[in-house]
């Protein structure tokens, strides 16, 4: 694995590996868990070489976020990510990415508005920014990225797609604990009794989407699954909404193929999941 962290190197790897079949990217800010490596190996199956970019970008972090006390932990995302097959790590510096007078940002409205765009402005501006350079750094002819984010996934669907990028964008199922819980780099951040209180979020989830598929009014199932969350012992819930599963626009009644979402709040720990519906 060449492990890179000037621009003109990167291109002439990314250059050679696409020169020799495709390739494919997975963007990370590092941290790595599993839910990461199945990334790395289902990028595999799509293509020849697979470049993994590791950078914490600061764009997407509002400023009372946890840019700071992110974990970085180089060395081992390293390890986990050539063990996993990856031909390519490419490591930028902020100054790399955002060098002085930086002055250009993408917006995507539609599915950036609401639920996770709501509660934290600029957020999916930064990602669609740092997507984009990202794109056009590796020029990959596939990337990779994870349910678990499906906002973020809408988003960069609808980046892909409106402007004609040249890249094909794989969505993969989320990895998750025995308990349900999808794995996340901000887990780390749960004490153990909060780590106990956590496997309520994908359980209400599964339950209220039962529920919604069952028939109950949907603003009734919402409003079930927030209470019981409180009641589990998170500390509030910031949305839990039923969506159009391609668009992200609100569906009041399942109507259509839909995505459930959810964001709740323990301490200081705000932890995101969705699953299908209908």
């Amino acid at each position: 694995m060449q492990t890179i962290r000037d621009l003109s190197q990167l291109r002439d790897a990314a250059a050679a590996a696409r020169k020799a079949g495709r390739l494919a990217l997975v963007p990370t800010m590092g941290a790595l868990h599993d839910g990461h490596l199945a990334l790395v190996r289902e990028a595999r199956r799509h293509a020849d070489a697979v470049a993994v970019s590791i950078f914490v970008n600061p764009t997407q972090f509002g400023p009372n976020e946890d840019l700071d006390a992110y974990p970085r932990q180089e060395a081992r995302d390293l390890e986990l990510i050539e063990a996993a097959g990856a031909a390519i790590a490419w490591l930028p510096e902020v100054a790399t990415m955002y060098p002085p007078g930086f002055a250009t940002s993408v917006r995507v409205g539609g599915p950036s508005e609401g639920l996770c765009g709501g509660t934290r402005p600029g957020h999916f501006d930064g990602v669609a920014t740092v997507v984009t350079k990202l794109f056009n750094q590796v020029l990959p002819d596939v990337a990779l990225f994870g349910e678990k984010d499906y906002q973020q996934l809408a988003v960069i669907r609808r980046l892909v797609a409106d402007l004609d990028l040249r890249v094909e964008i794989v969505g993969v199922p989320t990895v998750r604990e025995d308990d349900g819980l999808a794995r996340s780099s901000r887990n780390a951040y749960l004490s153990r009794d909060e780590r106990a209180i956590a496997a309520a979020l994908p359980r209400v989830l599964t339950q209220t989407a039962a529920r919604i598929v069952a028939g109950d009014a949907v603003a009734a199932a919402l409003a079930a699954g927030s209470a019981e969350l409180v009641d589990a012992g998170f500390a509030s819930v910031d949305y839990l909404e039923l969506r159009d599963a391609e668009t992200l626009a609100p569906l009041p009644d399942l109507v259509r193929p839909a995505r459930l979402l959810v964001a709740a709040r323990l301490g200081t720990t705000r932890l995101i999941d969705n699953i299908a519906v209908g």
